[in-house]
């Protein structure tokens, strides 16, 4: 068993090392185009990236100890890769969905700026009074508390 184990270890890493980068490298690209800022696009895929790291790597030593008797070792291997290929793909799915999520409300947040700036700019343009609302104080009663009503 203990040679399988490695050669199962060794595969395992190696895909999700494989895996990372990919989602490194293209998720660094996904996140310019809504971010504008290479930088902050680039920490924002790495973060997600270590994240995707720690997660698969967890699954993958859990994975490690599951015992699969197929009679055969080099089977075993395959099982367990078969697994841990299927895991790869469930996480890798999930951390794509975060990364659009988190480009998605970048752009949301870029339009949402923009039309402020561009109403302010309307308004400054046109003289549009502030619309804020006046607050006034709240005169006190004039009549005797004694004297209100009640209905019951």
């Amino acid at each position: 068993m203990g040679q399988d184990y490695a050669v199962f270890l060794l595969l395992g890493v190696v895909l999700v090392l494989i895996d990372g980068q990919l989602i490194y490298r293209s998720g660094r690209a996904y996140m310019r185009r809504a971010y504008g800022d290479p930088e902050a696009a680039k920490s924002m895929t790495a973060l997600a990236t270590v994240l995707f790291h720690l997660v698969v790597l967890g699954l993958l030593a859990l994975v490690s100890i599951i015992d699969v008797d197929t009679g055969d070792a080099a089977k075993n291997v395959v099982v367990k890769l078969g697994i841990v290929l299927l895991l790869l793909a469930l996480v890798h799915g999930v951390t794509m969905v975060i990364l659009g999520r988190i480009r998605d409300r970048q752009i949301q947040q870029q339009m949402a700026d923009e039309m402020s700036r561009d109403h302010q700019q309307f308004e400054r343009e046109h003289h549009v009074p502030s619309q804020s609302p006046r607050v006034e104080p709240v005169k006190p009663a004039e009549t005797d508390p004694l004297q209100i009503k009640t209905t019951r």
